[in-house]
């Protein structure tokens, strides 16, 4: 955890991003690391979390992180709550909360609320749209033979 907190401190000092860092660990090995890079990069997916992941997927040459834990100097945002649950990591840890990250102007509680809104009323509407296809893609995943699930 330390060197989490150690990611996000340096990244404020560096000025390249968020105070938040990340760590990956397998069998007490650090395979993983991620500093929010958002205004660096210009990607709002460049979180810390998310980068660690890509890091530690990298290495394992995996798309889970089967048996590793996540270190978080702050209680992850939704779309890195998503990528944790999709990396399927053992244990996920973090330092500072996400109301403590609210008080200092980092509030995703607008994007939880958003969830439970039925998507026409959203902030950002969202619409379903209708494609007329022979075969859907769907259809086409689940005839592969060549498919690898997760």
């Amino acid at each position: 955890m330390q060197l989490a907190v150690q990611l996000a401190l340096d990244n404020v000092n560096a000025n390249t991003g968020g105070p938040f860092g990340a760590v990956v660990v397998k069998d007490g090995a650090v395979i993983g690391v991620g500093q929010n890079q958002v205004t660096k990069l210009n990607d709002p997916t460049a979180h810390a979390e998310v980068q660690a992941i890509r890091e530690a997927c990298h290495y394992l040459n995996s798309y889970q992180l089967e048996g590793c834990e996540i270190y978080t100097s702050c209680e992850p945002c939704p779309m890195c709550l998503g990528a944790i649950y999709w990396a399927r990591p053992k244990a996920m840890y973090f330092s500072s909360t996400k109301e403590e990250a609210a008080k200092i102007g980092f509030d995703d509680q607008f994007i939880y609320e958003q969830l439970m809104i039925p998507h026409k009323d959203r902030q950002i509407p969202m619409t379903k749209l209708e494609v007329k296809t022979e075969v859907s893609p769907f259809q086409t995943w689940e005839r592969s033979t060549q498919k690898v699930s997760y």
